[in-house]
């Protein structure tokens, strides 16, 4: 089995029960951030159980989202049912999907993490979806996690610490954007059984210039 059968094969478990594992409510950040922004087409990459695409629909965006597993696929689209909107959820890698070229509004990443050889190519590949003066969205584990994780397990993230994210990473692959924030915080996460505690995450909001 190589790297892409297994990174299915761990989400699919992950996803497969009834329970949502990162909760049913939006990340903190997205909520507090997306409510700047008039609404229009909306992407969400690695969206797993669909919590954020669902939030964004129910505020008036037009969403896509992806992922790699069809369990968290069918757990958004019940989430989507249940609050009365519609989202367009994608099984796939990046590199097979067929979205245009500078057509969407927002690109939201919450806790978007890869493999350590791909982050940045994937970051890079994503944005060229974003329209000139679209929006950034980014909130994921930083390097100084590692940290955190060694005192709670149950914060979660990837132990590699190469898979997460340093201030620098940032602003290399969003060097063409109007930074409206960019920072290293720590947070208290309450997601669900596997971000539970206090972590430490970088968070980015930007423009495409």
């Amino acid at each position: 089995m190589g790297q892409k059968e297994d990174n299915e094969a761990f989400w699919d478990d992950r996803y497969k029960n009834e329970e949502y594992v990162y909760g049913i409510t939006p990340n903190e950040y997205l909520k507090e951030k997306i409510k700047d922004f008039k609404p229009g087409n909306a992407l969400f990459p690695a969206e797993g159980e669909g919590r954020n695409a669902v939030y964004a629909a129910t505020q008036g965006w037009h969403v896509k989202a992806f992922d790699q597993s069809m369990e968290g696929q069918k757990k958004a689209m019940a989430i989507a049912a249940r609050h009365g909107v519609n989202i367009e959820y994608q099984v796939g890698e990046y590199q097979s999907l067929n979205f245009e070229f500078e057509s969407f509004d927002l690109i939201a990443l919450i806790y978007a993490h890869f493999p350590a050889n791909d982050k940045i190519d994937y970051l890079r590949s994503i944005e060229k979806y974003l329209k000139k003066g679209g929006i950034v969205l980014f909130e994921a584990f930083s390097k100084s996690h590692i940290h955190y994780q060694k005192l709670n397990n149950k914060v979660g993230g990837p132990k590699d610490i190469d898979m997460l994210f340093s201030l620098e990473e940032i602003k290399m692959v969003f060097k063409n954007y109007e930074v409206m924030e960019l920072a290293e915080a720590e947070v208290e996460l309450s997601e669900g059984k596997f971000h539970e505690g206090k972590g430490m995450v970088i968070r980015f909001c930007g423009k495409k210039i």
